[in-house]
């Protein structure tokens, strides 16, 4: 287990970080969502879980059916880790040989880097930021 220390949490929750504050992204991707309805809001769980059909309702929404094997392929999660379209990031602040945005492809590992004390104050900056957002979370399968 590799917990984070607190001054990390903090600063990603309520500052200004590379890729932060988290609720920036979720919040205003949901709002593009309602406007655009070919934009497909797709969690990583929901691809673990009901893998074949979540894939298929995006195929439909957004490719021709003739494709459908080509992207369950490309969709499974190694492939995604291989893929230099999907870890394509040239900013110096981040280095991506030592913590590559395609980690390890399991649901719920964020519990081996949060403490309970840190997760408690993530579920109350959750409820804050997201009170106005009917976006559902789930973070286990």
């Amino acid at each position: 287990m590799t917990l984070l220390p607190d001054p990390i949490i903090s600063t990603w929750l309520f500052s200004s970080v590379v890729f932060g504050p988290w609720s920036n992204h979720v919040t205003g991707w949901w709002e593009k969502k309602q406007t655009h309805s070919k934009l497909l809001y797709l969690f990583y769980e929901d691809m673990v879980e009901v893998n074949q059909i979540t894939t298929s309702c995006a195929i439909k929404m957004l490719l021709e059916l003739e494709y459908s094997i080509q992207v369950r392929g490309r969709v499974q999660f190694e492939n995604m880790k291989k893929n230099s379209f999907v870890n394509y990031f040239t900013s110096l602040a981040m280095d991506f040989k030592i913590s590559p945005f395609m980690r390890k492809g399991k649901v719920g590992d964020w519990k081996n880097h949060f403490t309970v004390a840190q997760s408690e104050q993530f579920d109350e900056d959750y409820k804050k930021k997201m009170k106005n957002i009917t976006v559902q979370f789930h973070t286990v399968v």
